[in-house]
């Protein structure tokens, strides 16, 4: 047994520089944003700033001021764009771009094992077909949502969702409480595809015609992508930047970036 001087010399020789190397290195990631329909200038600071104030990761931003929904974004046509990253966040709105070339392009790096988060309006975009109707799921116009893990093309009013964690166990839901939104979408999902778990659900009260309805959908889900087996995290939430700046929205999103890297030690 080492004696109280043994453990304060020990002490005293573990330099600073030491201490430095034997912490994690922060992960890398990646966050694309852009396109139609949001305020993405506001909220890709609101996002970097918020999971670097969470987890110990360094983010670099892909932006496009285009406000159309086919934003010129750099990744499109570089299957090379996530080279040197741990994870990529997906955030960008590209409804009318469905050439499937550049879809499979965006792709790729997941396919060979780079996790994947994807938010909001990444589950409107890079779709061509009929995409209002269930695709098949391996066939072409079903590679976005094969990646995905599920399948939506529209979403319900600007009003409040009642979210509710459907999995307590899961680790991707450590932490988190069942919350309500301020305005919000609620995207409506036209197939859960194979093999992806509902981690939580939105429920919605729409009146139309004088009758009030509730709709309700899943809004985070995980799943287990292509050969690799690679891990991807996803919710349909974050219209608003009053939601994307909420707590328990980046708490979402932090905890589904830890799971997607299954680096828990990413935490602070």
């Amino acid at each position: 047994m080492l004696t109280s001087l043994a453990i304060l010399g020990a002490a005293a020789s573990f330099t600073p520089a030491q201490a430095e190397q034997s912490a994690p290195n922060p992960a890398k990631v990646l966050l694309i944003t852009g396109g139609c329909c949001h305020d993405y200038t506001a909220q890709k600071d609101i996002l970097k700033n918020g999971l670097e104030k969470r987890l110990n990761i360094e983010v670099t931003q892909i932006h496009s001021a285009d406000t159309s929904p086919k934003p010129p974004l750099p990744t499109h046509g570089n299957p090379a764009y996530a080279d040197g990253f741990d994870l990529v966040i997906h955030d960008e709105c590209a409804a009318a771009i469905g050439d499937p070339a550049v879809i499979n392009g965006i792709i790729l790096p997941h396919k060979n094992g780079i996790p994947g988060i994807n938010l909001h309006c990444a589950m409107h975009s890079y779709r061509f077909g009929d995409f209002q109707k269930p695709v098949a799921p391996g066939s072409e116009n079903a590679a976005w949502f094969d990646y995905l893990g599920l399948q939506s093309f529209r979403h319900g009013p600007h009003v409040p969702l009642s979210i509710r964690y459907t999995d307590a166990n899961h680790p991707a839901n450590k932490g988190l409480s069942d919350w309500t939104t301020g305005k919000e979408e609620l995207y409506h999902v036209v197939q859960v595809m194979p093999g992806t778990s509902v981690l939580a659900r939105g429920s919605q009260k729409v009146t139309k015609d004088g009758v009030e309805t509730i709709d309700d959908h899943p809004v985070v889900w995980v799943h287990e992508y292509g050969p690799e087996k690679v891990r991807v995290w996803s919710t349909s939430l974050g219209h608003f930047n009053e939601t994307v700046s909420d707590d328990r929205y980046l708490d979402l999103v932090a905890n589904g970036v830890a799971w997607a890297l299954n680096r828990p030690d990413l935490c602070k």
